[in-house]
C-alpha cells in the first residue's frame, strides 16, 4: 500500500474507463434497443473533489453513446473521449495536451482493452471484478466495485496521500 501513496502523490490527472469502472458493466437493454447505465452519485462527487483540489478528470471509452457524454459534461470533465477502441490514441493525446509525463496520470479500467494504458501509467488501478489479466497489471485493486464507489475510493486516496483530503472535506466543514 506504501508503494501505491508514494505514486498517488505524483498524480495530476485522473482517467477512468465508464463500463465496469463508472458503472457496475451491466448493460440494461429494453425491446427497442434502449439502454441504460447506473452511475453511482459518491463516485461523482468524487471526481468534483479531485477537480476542487486541482486534479484533471478524463474519461477513455470504447462505447459512444449520448447518454454518457451527458453524465460526463455534468460532471465538468472536460477531456472526454468516447469510442476510442483502442484507448493509447486517446492518452497520448490527454498527456500531450495537459503536459503531463507517465508518472504523473493515474487510470483505472477493468478489462484487457484498458492494459496497454494501465501499462504505461505512474499509478494503474483495477476494481475487484476486473479481468484477472488485468489485476496483474496494476499497482491497485479498490475494495469497492465499478459503479458502486470504487471511482470515490480512488478519488480520497489520491487527495490523502497529496495531503489535500483535509482542505477539500474543511472547505465542507466551514460552509
Amino acid at each position: 500500500m506504501q508503494a501505491t501513496i508514494e505514486k498517488a502523490k505524483h498524480i495530476r490527472l485522473l482517467i477512468l474507463d465508464v463500463d465496469g469502472v463508472l458503472t457496475d458493466g451491466l448493460l440494461y437493454l429494453a425491446d427497442d434497443h434502449f439502454q441504460q447505465k447506473g452511475f453511482h452519485v459518491h463516485d461523482g462527487f468524487g471526481i468534483k473533489l479531485l477537480q476542487q483540489a486541482g486534479i484533471k478528470v478524463a474519461v477513455i471509452s470504447a462505447k459512444k453513446t449520448a447518454f454518457v457524454k451527458q453524465r460526463l459534461n455534468d460532471l465538468n470533465i472536460e477531456h472526454i473521449y468516447l469510442g476510442y477502441e483502442d484507448k493509447l490514441p486517446a492518452y497520448e493525446e490527454v498527456k500531450k495536451v495537459l503536459q503531463l509525463d507517465d508518472a504523473q496520470i493515474a487510470y483505472m479500467g477493468d478489462d484487457l482493452p484498458d492494459l496497454p494504458v494501465l501499462r504505461r501509467v505512474g499509478l494503474a488501478i483495477a476494481v475487484p471484478h476486473a479481468s484477472s489479466t488485468v489485476k496483474q497489471h496494476v499497482d491497485f485493486v479498490t475494495e469497492k466495485t465499478g459503479g458502486r464507489g470504487a471511482v470515490r475510493e480512488i478519488c480520497e486516496l489520491v487527495l490523502q496521500a497529496q495531503d489535500l483530503y483535509k482542505d477539500v472535506i474543511q472547505s465542507y466543514l466551514t460552509k
